[in-house]
């Protein structure tokens, strides 16, 4: 046996050939008017489902916020030392943070860890837990 003397065993369909006239009558067996009856695509194309899925917010305040770089106090009681002055720059400087998109992230200190040192602490949030042990230890938060 060859290729070329395979043969199916079964018939294939035909497929009914709608819209030539014949005994099917004037709609050709497609009802009547309407997207289902007429020649071409029948149905929505796929991006749209996935499109209309999407909330509708208009204008760009609605993106997603930037969260807070977070730094422990034990981290500065490590790197710096008493009496210094502690902001966002000087730790961009010393590598402890880094920018965000060109620009410097919002920084929280929390309360993680002991200090005994001195700081003076410049534009941050603070934690409450955070700012008793800075206060205790006789540092400054402006």
């Amino acid at each position: 046996m060859q290729l070329h003397q395979i043969k199916p065993t079964n018939k294939p369909i035909k497929s009914k050939r709608v819209g030539r006239g014949g005994k099917k009558g004037f709609y050709c067996g497609k009802g009547n008017k309407g997207q289902t009856s007429r020649a071409g695509r029948k149905y929505h194309p796929l991006i749209r489902q996935i499109i209309k899925r999407y909330p509708k917010l208009r204008g760009y305040k609605f993106g997603p916020q930037d969260k807070p770089a977070v730094l422990n106090i034990e981290i500065l009681d490590k790197i710096f030392e008493k009496g210094q002055i502690v902001n966002p720059k000087i730790l961009i400087g010393k590598r402890i943070i880094r920018r965000i998109g060109g620009r410097i992230p919002d920084i929280k200190i929390l309360g993680t860890g002991k200090t005994t040192k001195a700081f003076i602490l410049e534009g941050f949030k603070i934690s409450k837990q955070a700012k008793d042990k800075i206060e205790k230890a006789g540092g400054q938060i402006k």
